[in-house]
C-alpha cells in the first residue's frame, strides 16, 4: 500500500514574510532566516514525495509596515502557501514582545487545522518562538517535530554580557531567560535538530544540558547560481543577463556614485541588517582610522531599509546613528557610501558584481556569524 506523501508545516512566526521583494534588513528580526524559510518552502514544495507546505507567520495589521502583511492567506505556488495567524493584537512588534501571545497562536492554529480538515504529517519550528508553536501542536496531535534555531539565546546572551550589558539588562530587553528556557524544553523534545554546520552543533548547542538528546542532520544552505553568477559573465558575448539585472547593475552603479568624489576606486561593501553583532561601527572605525586605506579604496555600507532613523527600534537606531556619527568623525564624506534601500532580488547580487568588477573586497566584520550566507553569497 503506497504511504501517502506528507504535508509539512512551517513556522516562522514574526511576521514580516511574503512570497516576493522579501525586506530582508528591515530590522533585527528580518535577517537571513527569512529568506531562509521562504526558500525551504520553495524547495520542499517542488519535491515529488511533499503533498504540500504551508508556512505560519503571524498577521500583521499595521500602517507602519506594508499591506501584504495583513493577508490571512498567499498563495506561493500550487503547492506552497503563507498562513497568517493573528495573534497579540494586530500591530507589528518584535519577536521578543511575542512570548505573551504564543499560546493564543497555537490555539489558533489548531483551529485552522480543525477547520480545514487537514493534519499536518510534520511540523517545523523556526527560531525558539515558532519552536515553542510547533512543539505544542506535536505534542497535542501526536507529530514527528523538526526544529532549526537560526541563532541561540545562550550564545547572544554570552556575546552582550561580553560587550557590558549585565544579565538584568538583558532579560529586561530581549527575555533571554524565557528564551533558554523554551530552547531547553524544544532541545529535550525535538525529534530532530537541523543546522548549517557542524560548528553550530558544537559551539552554540553545545552549551545547551539537553545538547544530546536530539538527532543533528547539517543541511548548508545554498545559493541561486542563475542570480548570484561572477562578475565576468557579463562580459561573454553569449551570456543572457535579463533586463531586470542590468537596469540593477545601472542603478546601484548610480546610487555609488553621487556618495564618492571618485567612483573608480577598489570598493570595499558591506551588506547587514542594522545590529550590533554586525559590528558596522568597527568597520567605519577601521576604515576611519586608516589614511592608506581611504586613498587606496572607497566603502559601502549597506545596513538594512530605513526611512526615519527616530521611527526605527532603540537596536536599529542606536546601530545607524553610530556608524553615521563615526563617518562624520572621521569625516569620511566622498569616501563612504550609506544607501538607504536595495532590493534583494537584482540589486545585492548587482553589488558583489560590482564590487568585483572594480577589484574590490566584500567584508563581512560580524562579532559572531552562525552562517554567513552573504559570504557565501560573494
Amino acid at each position: 500500500m503506497p504511504v501517502e506523501k506528507p504535508y509539512v508545516q512551517l513556522f516562522s512566526l514574526h511576521g514580516l514574510i511574503r512570497s516576493k521583494n522579501l525586506e530582508m534588513g528591515r530590522d533585527a528580526d528580518t535577517g537571513g532566516q527569512v529568506k531562509y524559510v521562504m526558500e525551504l518552502g520553495h524547495h520542499l514544495s517542488q519535491r515529488e514525495d511533499i503533498r504540500r507546505v504551508d508556512l505560519f507567520t503571524r498577521l500583521i495589521d499595521d500602517k507602519r509596515v506594508s499591506s501584504d502583511y495583513k493577508d490571512p492567506i498567499e498563495i506561493v505556488n500550487e503547492k506552497f502557501r503563507i498562513v497568517r495567524i493573528q495573534c497579540g493584537g494586530r500591530k507589528y512588534m518584535r519577536k521578543e514582545l511575542l512570548w505573551p501571545h504564543l499560546e493564543e497562536y497555537v490555539d489558533k492554529t489548531i483551529k485552522f487545522i480543525k477547520r480545514n480538515w487537514v493534519m499536518p504529517d510534520i511540523v517545523h519550528g523556526h527560531y525558539p518562538d515558532g519552536g515553542h508553536v510547533a512543539m505544542q501542536l506535536a505534542d497535542i496531535f501526536g507529530l514527528p517535530f523538526v526544529y532549526t534555531g537560526h541563532s541561540l539565546g545562550r550564545a547572544k546572551l554570552a556575546r552582550l554580557l561580553e560587550q557590558g550589558m549585565t544579565e538584568t539588562e538583558v532579560v529586561k530587553k530581549f527575555k533571554i531567560d524565557r528564551r533558554i528556557q523554551t530552547e531547553e524544553r524544544i532541545l529535550a523534545r525535538a525529534d530532530l535538530v537541523v543546522t548549517s554546520t557542524r560548528h553550530e552543533i558544537k559551539e552554540q548547542y553545545g552549551l545547551y544540558e539537553h545538547k544530546d538528546v536530539p538527532k543533528y542532520q547539517v543541511i548548508p544552505p545554498g545559493i541561486e547560481i542563475d542570480t548570484f553568477y561572477p562578475f565576468y559573465h557579463d562580459m561573454l558575448d553569449d551570456t543572457e543577463t535579463s533586463e531586470n539585472a542590468r537596469f540593477a547593475q545601472a542603478s546601484m552603479l548610480k546610487e555609488l556614485n553621487r556618495f564618492f568624489l571618485n567612483p573608480d576606486k577598489p570598493l570595499i561593501l558591506a551588506l547587514s541588517r542594522p545590529d550590533k553583532r554586525k559590528n558596522i561601527s568597527g568597520l567605519v572605525k577601521a576604515y576611519g582610522e586608516d589614511l592608506e586605506l581611504q586613498a587606496m579604496a572607497n566603502l559601502a555600507i549597506f545596513a538594512g531599509l530605513r526611512k526615519d532613523i527616530d521611527a526605527m527600534a532603540d537596536n536599529e537606531r542606536e546601530v545607524l546613528t553610530e556608524m553615521l556619527l563615526a563617518m562624520d568623525k572621521y569625516d569620511l564624506y566622498g569616501k563612504m557610501a550609506i544607501p538607504k534601500k536595495h532590493d534583494f532580488e537584482y540589486e545585492v547580487p548587482a553589488l558583489y558584481r560590482i564590487a568585483a568588477d572594480k577589484r574590490g573586497v566584500f567584508i563581512n566584520p560580524a562579532l559572531t556569524e552562525p552562517f554567513g550566507l552573504t559570504l557565501l553569497e560573494a
